[in-house]
Order: C-alpha cells, then structure tokens, then sequence
C-alpha cells in the first residue's frame, strides 16, 4: 500500500515522528538524457525544484516550474522530462506509519515560502555528512511547511485547519510582540484580507483580530503567572506597551488586573 491516495493528486503524509533520512543532496538532470523514468521501493522522496518541466507520478502529469515542491511515495514509479539542466534539491527518506494521515498534493507552488525552504534544504545537506539528527529535524520542518502551504481548496480529510488559516496563524504566533496587521497575515499566508476573514471566522468562529488578542493575553497569562518577568516586560512581549491598555484587555479577559493575576499564581 503506498501513500498515492484515488486520483494520483495527493499523498497521505504522516508526520508524527521524524523522518529518517537516507540520502539528501542537489540533484542536476537533463545534462545527457531528457526524460528518466524510475522508483524507490521504500522511500519518499521530497523535491524542490529550480527549473521548468513536467514530473509524471503514478500516470498523472504535474508541471514542474521553479519554487515547486513535490512529495512521491514510496513503491510509485516516476518519470521525468527535462528541458536541458534541470537542478533541485532532494532528500529521500522514510517517514512513520503510524499516526495522523494528512492529505498533501503531490506537487505545490512554495510561492512565498520556497526561499525558506531551499535555505532549509540546504542546511539539511550541509548536517547530513556530521550530524544527521540535525539533517533529519531540518527535512522534518520541511514537511510540515510542505503540508501547510496555502491552497485554494483544503480536503477536509487532513483533519487540520484551511492551509490558508494556518499559515496565518504561524505568521501571528511568531508576531506577537510586533504591529502586524490583517493583510500582512493574508499576504503571507497567499490569500485575500477578505477571504483570509472568512476563513477565520469558519475555522475558529473568531475574526483575526479577535484570534491574535486572545493568543496575546494567553502569553500575557503564562508569564504573569509562570515568570518573573516585570508587569511592563510581559505587556512589551506580548505588543502592548500602554500599561493601562495591558490593565483594560487583562480585566476584559480575565477579570483580574495582571497583578491579581500575579499575585494568584
């Protein structure tokens, strides 16, 4: 049984545990053949490409173009067509059988998040030779921004929110501390302001303003409670430098100033 779901389109990818990386490297083709055709009996294999082509999986064609990102199974055959060098970086590896399938398109546009990715990758074969736990948790990373990334139609099968709403959500979770706005989040995340609004209002039954305050005082509570961190300190590290205004949103959501909150830890 391989990880090709019906239609050749998608992969069940799990990612409960850390892959085990067999090989990893920069892959250049189509300098003395243009079209190769193969598989790997027991591995994945991850590909992100630098150049235009077409990658046939299982029969379904995908174009390829530069930033793409594909996912094989192992055990399906694969061919190739290279329009003269073709260069992408590739880790081969074994992934967990068990655990939560999450249903990812055999091949995406990285968009935004290829540059990323490639400077992951690269990292991941710069370790590979030394310290292959390093290379194996940089490739782990990878697949989880692989199985993120936006896309206009989630398969309500992955179990996990809208891609779109999780991209957003990872870009506010490392912002809390700074100005970030609605359409920076929706730009980043590869949706509309509207849309991304919609979308948030479905998955969470919040608005995106109303996600990030709640993930704010949430910070502001741990460190309220759990640290030494002065009251000032936790409202700069959670973006609300006014102190009264800090005082105001921890009564709102608390019903205690941040020195009850303190003071009840």
């Amino acid at each position: 049984m391989t990880g090709l779901a019906p239609g050749g389109r998608t992969v069940r990818l799990r990612l409960d545990g850390p892959p085990q990386v067999a090989n990893i490297g920069v892959g250049v083709h189509g300098t003395a053949v243009a079209r190769e055709s193969f598989l790997l009996p027991e591995l994945w294999q991850l590909h992100l490409y630098g150049y235009q082509g077409e990658l046939t999986v299982g029969g379904v064609a995908h174009p390829i173009r530069p930033g793409h990102v594909s996912l094989i199974p192992p055990g399906v055959e694969v061919r190739f067509d290279y329009r003269g060098r073709s260069e992408h970086l590739y880790a081969h590896l074994r992934l967990a059988r068990a655990g939560t399938p999450l249903a990812v398109p055999v091949m995406q546009d990285a968009g935004a998040q290829a540059a990323a990715l490639s400077a992951m990758l690269r990292q991941a074969v710069a370790a590979a030779p030394r310290r292959p736990a390093q290379a194996a948790a940089e490739v782990w990373a990878v697949l989880w921004r692989v199985a993120q990334l936006p896309r206009a139609e989630p398969d309500a099968r992955s179990g996990g929110p809208h891609p779109a709403v999780a991209a957003a959500m990872a870009y506010l979770e490392a912002r809390l501390a700074e100005p970030v706005s609605v359409p920076d989040a929706a730009r980043h995340a590869g949706v509309s302001h509207n849309h991304l609004t919609r979308l948030f209002r479905a998955e969470t039954g919040d608005t995106v303003v109303a996600y990030l305050r709640r993930r704010r005082l949430a910070r502001a509570e741990h460190l309220l409670r759990r640290s030494t961190l002065s009251i000032p300190a936790v409202a700069a590290s959670v973006g609300i430098a006014d102190l009264q205004a800090f005082n105001k949103a921890c009564r709102r959501e608390f019903g205690l100033s941040p020195r009850a909150l303190r003071a009840a830890r």
